[in-house]
């Protein structure tokens, strides 16, 4: 079977639009086996206030990272959360949640990181469901558990260390800072509203661009740009092309994540990785690059 390419979304331009489903799709696949509904989100409560009938809950801290050290879980972590929220690797699994879809891409990202690309974002998330007057429900769906085989993690394709980006400095590699203008510019150690997560200095890696993630997307939906107008942000004003090798970066990974997504899959870049050790990490580090 082909990839399923939802045309509610075609007209937006996708370089991969079987990677992107619209709400009126979801809506319409409610039922369908196939399809598990998965929300991801910042707020923990959320879920359990009202979600998308029949969706599960995969939530970031408790169930895709490791308990005790900066990882996320390993191999038989994931066999265990994709048996516990019933899919198979042929199963077809959306993302939504809040945020426009942050920790939704963040989710997907990880859900790659172990081979499951058989994953899609709902365009909106669920800003966008709400706004639709679309239904929600506090019901738990009953969940049929599965023998899902253990995967192999394989992160060199997505996934930059510490490491990797000095290397990429070394030739000059094209990076992306996604997070806001004043973190950029070393005016705060975090984001607007946030607690400070304990970097020591403030800046950017240098040369990299600064596109906070949100651009990415409508203000009044949360819905992606179009490829055009996506095009427009990150190659011709930051100079970016498809065939660059590009690390995108934030404070934790969850933001550039969504960049990720938006070049990987929107764009078309052949060659995009995610450092999700971000500034949390390079702003502790001791003697490495920063400019201001």
């Amino acid at each position: 079977m082909g990839e399923i390419i939802d045309m509610a979304q075609a007209h937006k331009d996708f370089v991969h639009p079987e990677k992107i489903v619209s709400t009126e799709w979801v809506a319409e696949h409610l039922n369908d086996p196939s399809v598990r509904i998965v929300e991801s989100n910042e707020d923990q409560l959320l879920y359990s206030s009202g979600h998308i009938p029949g969706s599960v809950e995969v939530d970031w801290v408790n169930d895709l990272n490791h308990p005790i050290r900066r990882d996320y879980l390993q191999e038989e972590g994931f066999q265990e959360l994709a048996s516990r929220i019933g899919i198979t690797p042929e199963t077809t699994v959306v993302f939504y949640g809040d945020k426009s879809n942050w920790w939704a891409c963040y989710a997907l990202w990880v859900f790659e990181l172990f081979g499951h690309t058989k994953a899609k974002i709902m365009d909106g998330g669920r800003l966008k469901w709400e706004k639709e007057s679309r239904p929600l429900t506090k019901d738990k769906p009953s969940i049929q558990g599965t023998d899902y085989p253990l995967p192999k993690r394989s992160e060199k394709a997505i996934r930059a260390y510490r490491d990797d980006v000095l290397a990429h400095l070394k030739v000059q590699g094209k990076l992306v800072d996604v997070r806001s203008p004043e973190e950029y510019r070393g005016e705060r150690l975090h984001m607007p509203d946030y607690p400070n997560e304990g970097a020591l200095r403030g800046g950017h890696i240098p040369g990299a661009k600064s596109v906070p993630w949100a651009r990415a997307v409508n203000a009044a939906d949360g819905s992606f740009l179009s490829q055009e107008q996506l095009a427009a942000i990150y190659q011709q004003e930051c100079a970016l092309s498809p065939q660059d090798e590009v690390i995108a970066y934030c404070r934790i990974g969850e933001r550039s994540s969504h960049t990720w997504f938006v070049l990987k899959y929107l764009l078309g870049f052949e060659n995009v990785r995610n450092y999700d050790g971000s500034w949390t990490e390079w702003g502790n580090l001791v003697n490495v690059p920063i400019e201001k």
